[in-house]
Protein backbone atom coordinates (compact mmCIF):
# COMPACT_ATOMS: atom_id res chain seq x y z
CA UNK A 1 0.00 0.00 0.00
CA UNK A 2 1.28 3.43 -0.92
CA UNK A 3 -0.41 5.10 2.06
CA UNK A 4 1.29 2.99 4.70
CA UNK A 5 4.96 3.96 4.92
CA UNK A 6 7.44 3.73 7.78
CA UNK A 7 6.88 6.40 10.41
CA UNK A 8 3.11 6.56 9.79
CA UNK A 9 0.90 6.41 12.88
CA UNK A 10 -1.74 3.68 12.51
CA UNK A 11 -4.58 2.34 14.63
CA UNK A 12 -4.72 -1.43 15.10
CA UNK A 13 -8.20 -2.74 14.25
CA UNK A 14 -8.00 -6.43 15.08
CA UNK A 15 -6.53 -8.73 17.68
CA UNK A 16 -5.18 -8.23 21.15
CA UNK A 17 -4.07 -4.64 20.55
CA UNK A 18 -7.26 -3.50 18.77
CA UNK A 19 -7.89 0.20 19.35
CA UNK A 20 -4.24 0.93 20.14
CA UNK A 21 -1.94 3.26 18.23
CA UNK A 22 1.25 2.08 16.61
CA UNK A 23 3.98 3.36 14.31
CA UNK A 24 4.88 1.47 11.13
CA UNK A 25 8.50 0.29 11.20
CA UNK A 26 8.59 -1.58 7.89
CA UNK A 27 6.10 -2.62 5.21
CA UNK A 28 6.02 -5.80 3.14
CA UNK A 29 3.78 -5.00 0.15
CA UNK A 30 4.13 -8.34 -1.60
CA UNK A 31 4.43 -10.45 1.53
CA UNK A 32 7.29 -12.88 2.10
CA UNK A 33 7.94 -16.61 2.42
CA UNK A 34 6.04 -17.21 5.68
CA UNK A 35 3.34 -14.53 5.29
CA UNK A 36 2.03 -14.53 1.73
CA UNK A 37 -0.05 -11.37 2.19
CA UNK A 38 0.91 -7.71 2.49
CA UNK A 39 1.73 -6.88 6.09
CA UNK A 40 3.60 -4.41 8.28
CA UNK A 41 5.94 -4.54 11.23
CA UNK A 42 4.53 -2.12 13.78
CA UNK A 43 5.68 -0.87 17.18
CA UNK A 44 3.04 0.65 19.41
CA UNK A 45 1.79 1.37 22.89
CA UNK A 46 -0.18 -1.38 24.60
CA UNK A 47 -0.50 1.03 27.55
CA UNK A 48 0.06 4.74 27.13
CA UNK A 49 1.37 7.32 29.58
CA UNK A 50 -0.95 8.48 32.36
CA UNK A 51 -2.44 11.96 32.44
CA UNK A 52 -0.07 14.73 33.45
CA UNK A 53 -1.05 18.23 34.61
CA UNK A 54 0.97 21.40 34.98
CA UNK A 55 0.81 21.38 38.78
CA UNK A 56 2.54 17.99 39.08
CA UNK A 57 6.16 17.84 40.20
CA UNK A 58 8.94 16.57 37.91
CA UNK A 59 9.23 13.42 40.01
CA UNK A 60 5.52 12.66 39.70
CA UNK A 61 5.53 13.33 35.95
CA UNK A 62 8.48 10.94 35.56
CA UNK A 63 6.63 8.26 37.54
CA UNK A 64 3.39 8.64 35.57
CA UNK A 65 5.13 8.43 32.20
CA UNK A 66 7.04 5.26 33.11
CA UNK A 67 3.79 3.25 32.84
CA UNK A 68 4.15 2.99 29.06
CA UNK A 69 4.20 -0.55 27.73
CA UNK A 70 5.24 -1.10 24.10
CA UNK A 71 4.42 -3.93 21.72
CA UNK A 72 6.00 -5.09 18.47
CA UNK A 73 4.23 -7.29 15.96
CA UNK A 74 3.56 -8.13 12.34
CA UNK A 75 0.04 -7.14 11.29
CA UNK A 76 -1.92 -7.65 8.07
CA UNK A 77 -2.47 -4.29 6.32
CA UNK A 78 -6.22 -4.94 6.35
CA UNK A 79 -6.12 -4.91 10.14
CA UNK A 80 -4.60 -1.46 10.53
CA UNK A 81 -6.08 1.97 9.88
CA UNK A 82 -3.60 4.62 8.70
CA UNK A 83 -4.01 8.10 10.19
CA UNK A 84 -2.82 11.40 8.73
CA UNK A 85 -0.05 11.66 11.33
CA UNK A 86 3.65 10.87 10.95
CA UNK A 87 6.22 10.40 13.72
CA UNK A 88 9.94 10.89 13.14
CA UNK A 89 11.04 8.19 15.56
CA UNK A 90 13.89 6.14 14.11
CA UNK A 91 12.52 2.70 14.94
CA UNK A 92 14.43 0.78 12.25
CA UNK A 93 17.54 0.74 14.46
CA UNK A 94 15.62 -0.13 17.64
CA UNK A 95 13.60 -2.97 16.10
CA UNK A 96 15.70 -5.60 14.37
CA UNK A 97 13.68 -8.33 12.65
CA UNK A 98 16.15 -11.06 13.62
CA UNK A 99 15.54 -10.27 17.31
CA UNK A 100 11.77 -10.82 17.03
CA UNK A 101 12.16 -14.56 16.46
CA UNK A 102 13.69 -15.26 19.88
CA UNK A 103 11.54 -14.52 22.96
CA UNK A 104 14.38 -13.23 25.17
CA UNK A 105 15.69 -10.90 22.49
CA UNK A 106 12.16 -9.62 21.87
CA UNK A 107 12.01 -8.55 25.53
CA UNK A 108 15.21 -6.53 25.01
CA UNK A 109 13.69 -4.91 21.91
CA UNK A 110 10.63 -3.90 23.95
CA UNK A 111 12.85 -2.44 26.70
CA UNK A 112 14.72 -0.34 24.14
CA UNK A 113 11.40 0.75 22.64
CA UNK A 114 10.15 1.78 26.05
CA UNK A 115 13.23 3.96 26.55
CA UNK A 116 12.83 5.46 23.09
CA UNK A 117 9.10 6.22 23.57
CA UNK A 118 9.75 7.61 27.07
CA UNK A 119 12.49 9.94 25.79
CA UNK A 120 10.30 11.15 22.94
CA UNK A 121 7.32 11.71 25.26
CA UNK A 122 9.34 13.83 27.68
CA UNK A 123 11.12 15.83 24.94
CA UNK A 124 8.19 16.69 22.67
CA UNK A 125 9.04 20.39 22.74
CA UNK A 126 12.37 19.74 21.01
CA UNK A 127 10.73 18.65 17.74
CA UNK A 128 11.32 21.32 15.09
CA UNK A 129 8.88 20.25 12.36
CA UNK A 130 5.25 21.21 13.06
CA UNK A 131 3.91 18.13 11.27
CA UNK A 132 6.16 15.72 13.20
CA UNK A 133 5.28 17.46 16.48
CA UNK A 134 1.55 16.97 15.81
CA UNK A 135 2.13 13.30 14.99
CA UNK A 136 4.10 12.75 18.18
CA UNK A 137 1.47 14.53 20.25
CA UNK A 138 -1.32 12.44 18.68
CA UNK A 139 0.57 9.16 19.14
CA UNK A 140 0.88 9.60 22.91
CA UNK A 141 -2.73 10.67 23.46
CA UNK A 142 -5.35 8.15 24.46
CA UNK A 143 -7.70 7.22 21.63
CA UNK A 144 -11.14 8.58 22.41
CA UNK A 145 -14.14 6.84 20.83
Amino acid sequence: MAVIKSGKVVIVLAGRHAGKKAVVVKTFDEGNSDKKFSHCLVAGLARGPRKVTRSMSKKKVEKRTKTMKPFVKYINVRHIFPTRYVVDLDLKKAVDEADLVDAERKVDVKKNLKKLFHERYLNQKDITSEKKAQGSNYFFQKLRF
